[in-house]
């Protein structure tokens, strides 16, 4: 969602002034380890090199290959990171994109955080807040993701950025919707795009996105019709683009770029990977949709038409092998399983859910899989177990600071309490979710 750091081009075959300098550390580093390590530069080079060609080396005349770095490395007993700059800041902050892209939102809003906090450029800084305002999002964390947000989307409007603004008022909305401003969050995304309708070019998703996140709030005021509307608009501007796979080799091409030492062939091709994961995230926001779409057919009765999408969208997810939006997917399935009278196909289901949502990080599908494994076993019979199902969902949800989530639960259990003839603890709860804000 973000612009990621391009690699340097190459226009000329001369080195330009960071080559060289490079080249001059990494061969001060290789005179130093050889020196250590108490070899000749005849015996450094063994039967592969000549002395001349590591006295070029050592003096920074020359630039050693990925090869002729490993072999080196792997003769003076030393990794290849020992003798490049660590400090790359185009491959940090492409690392960090890279995390980002790849949902590994922990790791990228840590990332944001430290590059955030060493960088003076305006511009740089509001596309670092913007990434961050995404994992946080991704994290369930609005309130913290609407400070980065709206700091991001006044920084851009000021440098005239109006793309970039776009896409940080959306996280802005995505924020604000996770925390309960529901009416902002709805005039904030309205009015994005109505300037994408006029002409405002941001990305070829943007639209699309756009719809996905109104027919989210309208689903959460209980306007399922409209939700569906938008749902359905956004899935016929989804295209069937399947690169994800090829992204991921990129990615992992890069990293083992990386650990052998060549930091521009690591940037080239994790800044291609990226690009094409962004535009491979078609296909999986195709996906995505089909699960929202199962969701909300399910809200409104149509149970088959619901099965008949989740199932579509959890053929993709394994298809692709990823558990954390298979995890949400089966959680939907469970959701359905229950909603068709069938109690144990609901319990297994919410319980692979929620195996699957904890080993891949997806705290809001954990809360929503417990919170659906306590209404299966509330439908089977299991009060008792029921209770302490709830009771684990609250804790989270107070934990999360998710309001509206925890006063679904809360009213939940009340119920519950209610059906098992206790009555002041049906009260107590009750009173907790009306005080909840």
């Amino acid at each position: 969602m973000y612009t990621a750091p391009m690699p340097r081009t190459k226009t000329a075959a001369r080195p330009t002034e960071h080559d060289a300098a490079l080249a001059r550390q990494i061969g001060e580093r290789i005179r130093e380890a050889r020196r250590r390590a108490g070899l000749t530069q005849q015996q450094l080079a063994g039967d592969r090199y000549t002395k001349a060609y590591v006295s070029a080396l050592e003096t920074g005349i020359a630039r050693p290959s990925m090869v002729a770095l490993s072999y080196l490395c792997e003769r003076l007993g030393l990794p290849p990171s020992h003798f490049l700059d660590e400090q790359s800041p185009a491959w940090t902050r492409l690392e960090v994109d890279m995390q980002l892209a790849s949902g590994e939102w922990q790791a990228a809003a840590d990332g944001y955080e430290a590059l955030l906090a060493d960088v003076m450029d305006e511009q740089v800084r509001a596309e670092l807040l913007r990434g961050q305002a995404e994992a946080l999002v991704r994290l369930d964390r609005g309130r913290e993701a609407v400070t980065a947000a709206a700091e991001a989307a006044r920084i851009f409007n000021t440098l005239g950025r109006a793309s970039e603004e776009a896409l940080s008022r959306y996280w802005l909305a995505y924020g604000l919707y996770l925390s309960d401003a529901e009416a902002d969050a709805r005039s904030m995304v309205n009015g994005l795009l109505a300037r994408v309708r006029d002409g405002l070019k941001v990305e070829p998703e943007f639209e699309m996105r756009l719809l996905i996140a109104l027919a989210a709030i309208e689903s959460k005021a209980g306007n399922h019709a409209e939700s569906l509307a938008h749902l359905e608009a956004a899935r016929g501007m989804a295209d069937d683009l399947d690169d994800r796979r090829r992204a991921m080799f990129l990615f992992n091409l890069a990293i083992n770029y990386r650990e052998t030492g060549d930091v521009e062939a690591a940037i080239r091709t994790g800044t291609q990977g990226l690009a094409l994961l962004r535009a491979a995230g078609a296909s999986f926001e195709s996906a995505q949709i089909e699960n929202d779409l199962a969701t909300t057919y399910l809200a409104t009765g149509n149970v088959e038409r619901a099965r008949e999408l989740a199932a579509e969208a959890r053929r993709e997810f394994e298809q692709a092998g990823d558990d954390r939006n298979l995890s949400a997917v089966l959680d939907t399935e469970a959701q359905i399983a229950l909603a068709a009278g069938d109690a144990g196909q609901a319990l297994e289901l919410s319980r692979r859910a929620l195996g699957l949502a904890r080993d891949s990080g997806n705290q809001h599908v954990v809360m929503a899989a417990i919170l659906t494994e306590a209404r299966a076993l509330r439908a089977s019979g299991q009060p008792s177990t029921a209770e302490d199902r709830y009771r684990e969902a609250a804790a989270i949800a107070r934990h999360s600071s998710m309001p509206s989530r925890l006063r679904d639960v809360l009213r939940e259990w009340a119920a519950l309490r209610a059906e098992a003839g206790d009555h002041r603890g049906a009260y107590e709860l009750t009173n907790e979710a009306l005080a909840v804000n």
